[in-house]
This record gives C-alpha cells, sequence and structure tokens, in this order.
C-alpha cells in the first residue's frame, strides 16, 4: 500500500529526492533534504537576510557593525585605523617576573622556584640550598 501523500520532493533542481521528513529553509521558505538545508548547500538566494555574522576586530575584540552593502573587511579595516581602543604597551605581559633573592644574582625566571627550607625566590642556578647558603632550617642538607 502506498502513501502518496507523504513526503516532499527536495527543491534542488540536481536532487528532487522524495523525503519524508523534508525540511524548510528559513530563509527562502522551499523544501529541501538533509543534504541540501545549508544555505551554501543549495545557493540560498534569501542568505543574506539570515546568515548575518558580526565581525570582530581581531585587536580589541569588539564587534564591529556592517551596514548591507558594506563590505566587512573595509569595515574592519576603517575600525583599526581610526576607532580601534587597542593599546599595545597596555596589553604587553612580561614574562619573567619573579625575581631571585640570592644577593648579587639579577636573574629572573618565568615560574617561581621556591626552596624548601627557607622559603625563599630563586633562579634555576641557585634553587639548592646549597648553592645560596640556606639558613632555612638545621637539617642536612643533602641524605647522603
Amino acid at each position: 500500500m502506498e502513501l502518496p501523500g507523504l513526503g516532499q520532493h527536495c527543491s534542488e533542481c540536481t536532487c528532487k529526492q522524495l523525503d519524508f521528513l523534508p525540511l524548510k529553509c528559513d530563509a527562502c521558505e522551499e523544501v529541501f533534504c538533509k543534504d541540501h538545508i545549508r544555505y551554501d548547500d543549495h545557493k540560498c538566494s534569501s542568505a543574506y537576510k539570515k546568515n548575518v555574522q558580526v565581525p570582530v576586530c581581531p585587536l580589541c575584540n569588539a564587534p564591529i557593525p556592517v551596514r548591507k552593502g558594506e563590505i566587512p573587511d573595509i569595515v574592519v579595516g576603517a575600525h583599526m585605523d581610526k576607532d580601534c581602543k587597542y593599546n599595545p604597551a597596555q596589553h604587553k605581559q612580561r614574562i619573567f617576573t619573579n625575581k631571585c633573592i640570592k644577593p648579587g644574582c639579577r636573574r629572573k625566571e618565568m615560574m617561581k622556584v621556591v626552596c624548601e627550607q627557607c622559603g625563599g625566590n630563586f633562579c634555576i642556578k641557585h634553587r639548592h640550598p646549597l648553592d645560596h647558603d640556606c639558613k632555612g632550617s638545621s637539617q642536612p642538607t643533602s641524605k647522603a
């Protein structure tokens, strides 16, 4: 027993597949199969109504409004030239901020290197208790 009233044919001219669960495009209102429902797959002429993307400035991460008919790349470029609030001097982060506390040493490390005995912050060269004349505890510095 056939049920000719069920399903619809895909509106894509190269497909015309009978689909029992057809999908309606929200932009052009035509019916498509699962393979042609995306705007790009059926070359939707009304995609601009729904497929709206707001470009974001790569420097300040602010959304840039684009009017209809404007090219997003040109609008973002104009924003970067005139209105962008990005200040590279503000965003420059120091990486090596952990200064060695051994007298006379001026080295800085990316991560803290803390001595287990005295709790001081040292560079890689002076991290061992024998290397920085540790006075933290009276226990022997080596177990050998």
